[in-house]
Formats: C-alpha cells, sequence, structure tokens
C-alpha cells in the first residue's frame, strides 16, 4: 500500500525529455520545497520505528560490530578443562579438603561436559545429516517463493508499462491534433487582442483630432 495517496502521472511515451537546463530549474524548485533537515527527517508519513526489545548483550554486540571492534570476552572455556590434582608442599603435610573439594566439583563439571559433549556429537553423526538436508530443503523452497514474487511483481510492473505506453501511443495523435488546435486558438486570441488594441489607437487618434478640428 502507497504511504502517498496521491499519484502524479506524466508522459514519458508522448513528451520530449526535458533538457538540462529545465532539469536544473525543475530541481531548483524542489530543493525550494524541501526542509533544510529533509535528508536527516523522516517523511510524516512514514511510520515511526517499532520498539527495541533486544536485550542488552545483544545491543552491545551490535554496538561492537557497527563500531569494527575486535570480539573480546566470551565463554570461558577453562571451566571445562580437567583440573590439576592439588599439590603439598611436603609429604607429611595434611591435604587441604577445601582445595580438594574445588578441585572435585571443577572435574565434576569436566566429566559433564564431556559427557553432554559426547551424546551430542552422537546425535549429529545419526541424524545431523539429514537434519542439515531438511534445512536446506527448507531453505530452498523459502528462496523459491521469494524469486517467484519477485518475478511476479517484475511481470507486474512491466504490464503496468507496457499498458501505459500503449495508452499514450494510442492518443499522441489527438494530443498532437488537441495541441496544435490550442496554439492556433492562442494565436487567435492575440490577433484579436493585437486587432483591438490597434483599433482603440485608432479611435483615440480620430477622436483627438475630431477635438483638434473643434478648438479650430
Amino acid at each position: 500500500m502507497s504511504l502517498i495517496s496521491e499519484a502524479h502521472d506524466s508522459l514519458p511515451y508522448v513528451d520530449a525529455p526535458p533538457t538540462e537546463v529545465a532539469r536544473q530549474k525543475a530541481q531548483q524548485l524542489i530543493n525550494a520545497e524541501l526542509s533544510p533537515d529533509h535528508s536527516t527527517t523522516l517523511h510524516p508519513s512514514i511510520p515511526a520505528e517499532p520498539e527495541s526489545h533486544i536485550s542488552a548483550f545483544f545491543q552491545q554486540e551490535i554496538d561492537r560490530k557497527s563500531t569494527g571492534a575486535p570480539l573480546s570476552g566470551g565463554i570461558d572455556l577453562s571451566r571445562y578443562e580437567a583440573p590439576e590434582a592439588p599439590t603439598r608442599a611436603s609429604d607429611t603435610d595434611a591435604p587441604d579438603l577445601d582445595e580438594w573439594r574445588q578441585t572435585l566439583q571443577k572435574a565434576y563439571v569436566s566429566s559433564s561436559h564431556l559427557t553432554k559433549r559426547h551424546e551430542n556429537l552422537t546425535l549429529l553423526e545419526e541424524g545431523g545429516k539429514n537434519a542439515w538436508l531438511i534445512g536446506n530443503s527448507q531453505l530452498e523452497d523459502i528462496l523459491r517463493g521469494l524469486e517467484k514474487e519477485l518475478a511476479d511483481t517484475k511481470e507486474a510492473a512491466e504490464e503496468v508499462n507496457r499498458q501505459r505506453k500503449i495508452a499514450q501511443e494510442s492518443i499522441q495523435g489527438e494530443l498532437a491534433g488537441l495541441q496544435d488546435t490550442w496554439r492556433r486558438g492562442v494565436g487567435a486570441v492575440l490577433d484579436a487582442e493585437l486587432a483591438s488594441e490597434g483599433l482603440r489607437i485608432q479611435i483615440l487618434e480620430y477622436r483627438r483630432m475630431a477635438a483638434q478640428q473643434q478648438q479650430r
């Protein structure tokens, strides 16, 4: 649906193309009507941008990408590495139970991560290929639908231009005749105005001469 309900049609298949001087004058008239901030302010008919619901994390990443900053941070993978056993200063020292408890917790995390990773790799090996093929097939269907919609839109636009050209060329002779009639009519009006002005001048001259004779 068009944002502007008004339509200003032209006759590109009938009218002669404008000269460069005419284009410059038209552009000057357009620039005179434009507001100073037209390049930075949206047209009133364009709806406002919808409110963004992006999380702060995604917004931070978008800002980083827009500025071209390098990727930093991310997930710390060291927690999934196998921890080293706590060391003692000497064999006679008692083991630090808290340190061993933390090491055991890290080992549980690493073991759980490796177990889940093995399960995921197994599932990927069993059904990953089919899922990938199905996903590609779905994307191809979407692409074909978009290409068909684009082709239909182009065909509709070409049909509109074709009908427009036929309509304009079919009345080109009539428009030329009307334009010639208008020019002759304007010329006849100008001739009548010139003749009327000449007749008025003659009447004034006759009156002036008659007034001079009466004075004698």
